[in-house]
């Protein structure tokens, strides 16, 4: 008798599935990056609609205002065709450019910045010292540029997203920000909290260049290889230059999740999900931390330590219910694992988030995000938009068909050998004269001119116009316009103010992603700033800040955003407070240079800490420097400057 077959267990016993959601989905095998991949295609499909809106938003405030589809009988077509084939001149006049320019405006002179509060008092220098470095890594980023695109960006879509990193840019090791094209993100369409605490899937679509996705991801030669045999066409430099396509203005109909329509770039997906598995949370009753580890380590981290405790405890005499222990509870914990993907099912990188926020490296706004739905600020004028361009092609149709100095000519009052084209010419020539032999009954040549201007279509325009500025709460006090004759100039600051009010709500949404961007920086500064530096940022005064990592790597903060000192009428104001306290013998000279911001401060502190040197060695100092004396003379109060030397020599 023959032995009986094995059969697979696998294949006959009930499957268990595992709860660590990452270790389940590798048992798919290679199939899992494309499980992956179909998911995060459907919640970037269901932005389509944000996508389609974005386009419109876009062509409507840089003035491309007549390509929407419109049905002419059993032919769609664009508005721009359609009137061309009425023999009409597709006439605009864009008014919502002017108007995300003033938004733009109202939030450049704002002059705010993010600033670090320590919440235990006792570290609040270090509150200080973050600031510096958080203004200092702003700089390196150009931040003031990116928040201005990002605001307009935000005006016409009503999305915005950033994405904070740490790496090598530039032969430069340190903390990025990256803009996100809103076309290229996609997140879980579940997500209903405008916070988006909620949000379970998250990523970005990435065209790089085959040199940069090298960079990244090619560890090793194997890797280079690898990487050369998925993207064959990207990495041939002779295929690029073939195929190279105008720059600019992409038709939204060439997005595609899987694949770029740019040549020569490849295309990578990374994707960040909530995965799970179990978990112990623990209580540590001696110190207070709670923290969380992994099943594994339960025996060795809970379980070995509370037995030594025990044995310590009861050494000492303690009874064993006031002993501390470590209590652990087991739980299921959800956490941020990443994906980078070719569309081709391959998986270049994966991993359990690298930063200790323990998140995704996103930062993004929705507004208003109510039900999920995104409602951008120029949406809401593009109806009074469309109307102003009917009215002005209307208005400039009804002037092209009207009469406008025609020539009435009776048959009979042409005179004999004079054509009609000749009677005309000699009509419209200057001091022109025709002769002819009226006839009885034939009424004399005439002109007619129809005055079609005032038919009401100038009221409507006004409507429009006063329609826009009410619908978007931008008046013409916040446009620069002037106000009318006799009016005060509190009434005209009133109407500003009113009119920046009602853009209030835009303007602290925007400033609530300024804040939450900054609150990952300063995670990121503290995680991955491992070694001193020292941070001197202008407008900060001229000593600048040592970042010690070993200090400010456990100080959590609270950011806020407030008027940022780096204008010059806070400045200027500054340094005459520091004037008036100096000379009311309040703080030392020494003091007002490395807290004060002025432009010959550096010098002349190094003159005086040299010139003192020199007095304490029995020297007799000299004077003011001819350089220091150079730049005073510039802008500087030059009895101040002799009081402050004379103060050195005392």
């Amino acid at each position: 008798m023959g032995k009986e077959k094995l059969h697979s267990r696998s294949k006959v016993a009930p499957r268990v599935e595992d709860m660590d959601s990452v270790r389940e989905l590798k048992k798919m095998g290679d199939r899992r990056a494309f499980h992956i991949l179909m998911e995060a295609q459907r919640y970037w499909s269901n932005l389509s609609q944000f996508r389609r809106d974005r386009e419109r938003n876009k062509r409507y405030t840089y003035g491309d205002q007549w390509q929407d589809i419109v049905q002419v009988g059993c032919r769609s077509m664009k508005e721009e065709e359609y009137i061309k084939t009425q023999g009409n001149v597709p006439l605009k006049n864009n008014l919502i450019r002017r108007l995300v320019r003033n938004v733009l405006g109202v939030y450049r002179s704002q002059s705010k910045e993010p600033t670090c509060v320590a919440r235990d008092r006792e570290e609040q220098s270090y509150g200080e010292t973050m600031s510096t470095v958080l203004q200092y890594n702003m700089q390196l980023n150009s931040m003031q540029e990116v928040y201005g695109r990002s605001m307009e960006e935000f005006l016409i879509s009503g999305f915005i997203a950033h994405r904070k990193w740490y790496g090598w840019r530039d032969d430069k090791l340190d903390c990025w920000t990256d803009y996100v094209q809103p076309n290229n993100f996609f997140m879980d369409n579940n997500m209903r909290d405008f916070r988006g605490w909620d949000v379970s899937c998250i990523g970005e679509v990435h065209d790089e260049s085959f040199n940069t996705i090298c960079s990244q991801f090619a560890q090793s030669p194997e890797d280079y290889s690898r990487l050369s045999n998925i993207y064959k066409l990207a990495s041939d430099r002779s295929n690029i230059m073939e195929n190279c396509s105008q720059w600019g203005y992409s038709d939204l109909k060439n997005i595609d999740f899987l694949f770029t329509s740019v040549p020569g770039r490849c295309r990578v997906i990374e994707v960040w999900r909530k995965e799970q598995k179990p978990r112990y949370f623990c209580h540590d009753y001696n110190n207070g931390d709670v923290y969380k580890i992994e099943i594994e380590d339960y025996a060795e981290m809970v379980e070995a330590e509370n037995a030594d405790r025990l044995r310590r405890g009861r050494a000492a005499g303690m009874p064993d219910e006031d002993i501390p222990l470590i209590e652990a509870m087991w739980r299921m914990d959800s956490y941020w694992y990443f994906y980078f993907l070719s569309p081709f099912g391959d998986i270049l990188q994966e991993g359990e988030s690298p930063y200790e926020h323990k998140s995704h490296p996103y930062v993004f706004k929705a507004y208003p995000y109510i039900d999920g739905e995104i409602h951008s600020f120029v949406a809401d004028v593009i109806d009074q938009q469309r109307y102003t361009n009917r009215l002005i092609m209307m208005y400039d149709w009804i002037m092209r068909a009207s009469a406008k100095g025609v020539l009435l000519v009776p048959e009979g009052c042409l005179p004999d050998g004079m054509s009609l084209s000749d009677f005309a010419e000699e009509w419209s020539q200057f001091n022109g004269v025709i002769m002819y032999k009226p006839k009885a009954g034939v009424p004399a040549p005439q002109q007619i001119s129809n005055n079609s201007t005032n038919i009401g279509i100038s009221e409507l325009l006004n409507i429009q116009l006063k329609f826009f500025e009410d619908i978007s709460g931008v008046n013409g006090a916040l446009q620069g316009k002037p106000g009318y004759s006799g009016m005060s100039g509190a009434l005209y600051s009133q109407q500003t103010q009113n009119a920046t009010t009602s853009l209030l709500d835009l303007l602290d949404s925007f400033s609530s992603f300024v804040k939450e961007g900054a609150k990952k920086d300063v995670k990121n500064i503290q995680q991955f700033y491992d070694d001193r530096r020292l941070m001197n940022i202008a407008g900060r005064g001229s000593t600048g800040a040592v970042c010690d990592p070993q200090k400010i790597r456990d100080v959590e903060y609270d950011l806020s955003i407030v008027e940022s000192t780096s204008t010059p009428a806070y400045r200027a104001i500054a340094n005459e407070f520091l004037m008036e306290v100096w000379r009311a013998n309040q703080i030392s000279l020494q003091q007002l240079l490395e807290v004060g911001d002025f432009p010959w401060a550096d010098t002349l502190l190094q003159s005086i800490k040299a010139q003192s040197e020199q007095m304490s060695q029995g020297i007799a100092p000299n004077g003011i420097p001819a350089e220091v004396m150079q730049q005073a003379q510039g802008g500087a109060d030059m009895d101040a400057v002799n009081r402050a030397y004379e103060a050195m020599r005392q």
